[in-house]
């Protein structure tokens, strides 16, 4: 029995959001890619009749790599051949973006979609020694906008400056497009401005904004993150090392707000061992 080419939309659904979601690559004619309202978080656009050559630069990604189109036919299922024949483990998604959307995956406004100079991987820049949202937010981009995205942390007064040195886009500090506006925080910013529609991210949003916020009040879960947050920090010198234990520190929070919000534990030994047969 031969090796599956093609991928479910709810196992992509499934994983999205996570270390574990593969690299996703959009391969719609151009011409629909550019009409398209919105993209599957994270994935990058390419001609599909050139995957043999685009292909030979993929690195990284846990799993195989997933292409869509529109619904599934020629075009991604051209790519895919053209990559597998690469050498590459490349599969189709069932039914593309559409069925992607019918099944409830997030998606983000195509239109929002930053890039770094050159067309490049998008640079991000803000204010040294984070807590909370400059941890969230970094997360969010890497984790449904941009997998490769840099953050750069320098000291208060020279974001803007650094930000136009190196071709970063500056978040977190006021009288910027993604900051703090009345009660909303910077990562319900980044929600906005992308067009994030998810109840689990949602749910999120509210964690962080009652622990960046000092309104511990909003969410039972939100004095816990401020006490990670800034354990976390007390420990590490590092501002990317502290990213770096941050953005497991949120894989962890997202899935519970997706999966465990209505689990319990029961500390008691032996309460949950099915009875013998």
């Amino acid at each position: 029995m031969g090796v599956s080419i093609s991928f479910t939309p709810e196992n992509l659904i499934n994983s999205v959001g996570t270390a574990a979601f593969p690299i996703v690559i959009d391969v719609r004619r151009a011409e629909a890619f550019e009409k398209a309202p919105d993209i599957i978080p994270t994935a990058t656009w390419h001609d599909h009749r050139t995957a043999a050559d685009w292909g030979a630069e993929i690195t990284g990604g846990p799993g195989p790599v997933i292409v869509y189109c529109v619904h599934g036919h020629q075009v991604s299922q051209s790519a895919v051949s053209l990559l597998r024949a690469g050498g590459i483990d490349a599969r189709v998604l069932e039914g593309g973006i559409e069925a992607y959307r019918a099944a409830g995956g997030p998606l983000v406004r195509r239109s929002a979609l930053p890039a770094g100079p050159g067309g490049g991987l998008s640079r991000w820049v803000t204010r040294e020694r984070p807590k909370i949202d400059r941890i969230a937010c970094p997360w969010l981009i890497r984790r449904f906008i941009d997998r490769q995205a840099t953050f750069h942390y320098v000291a208060s007064d020279w974001v803007r400056q650094v930000g136009e040195e190196i071709g970063a886009i500056p978040f977190d500090i006021p009288d910027t497009e993604f900051s703090h506006v009345g009660e909303l925080c910077s990562f319900d910013a980044v929600l906005t401005h992308f067009g994030l529609v998810d109840p689990a991210l949602q749910h999120l949003a509210g964690i962080v904004r009652g622990a960046d916020t000092a309104r511990l009040d909003l969410a039972p879960q939100a004095a816990g993150l401020l006490a990670m947050s800034l354990g976390l920090a007390a420990i590490h010198d590092d501002d990317l090392a502290l990213l770096d234990q941050g953005m497991i520190l949120y894989d962890a929070l997202y899935a519970w707000c997706r999966f465990a919000v209505a689990e319990t534990h029961d500390w008691r030994p032996g309460r949950h061992v099915p009875a013998r047969a």
